[in-house]
């Protein structure tokens, strides 16, 4: 499944188009390597994803073509969660 569309029906982002451009600007990791819209995410697979000063790191647990709002949070597992500070 592409990462775009595993973002959006987990509802890890609300938007397709949204998880498109975070991950085309560079803000996207999988298993460590970074990841373009169009990357295939498998099973077990680890995502690491900035959001401005968050760090989400989950482990794609399920993969599913659409979900209901309760069963999106079973497809992934949340590793870390964590605020870091924006030094520019």
């Amino acid at each position: 499944m592409r990462l775009d569309k595993f973002l959006k029906i987990s509802r890890i982002i609300k938007r397709r188009s949204v998880a498109k451009e975070v991950a085309d600007k560079g803000r996207i990791q999988v298993n460590g390597k970074l990841a373009k819209s169009s990357t295939d995410v498998k099973v077990g697979d680890d995502v690491k994803i900035r959001f401005g000063n968050k760090v989400l790191e989950v482990k794609v647990a399920e993969l599913h073509e659409s979900t209901k709002k309760d069963d999106a949070a079973q497809m992934y597992e949340i590793i870390r969660e964590e605020r870091v500070e924006n030094n520019l």
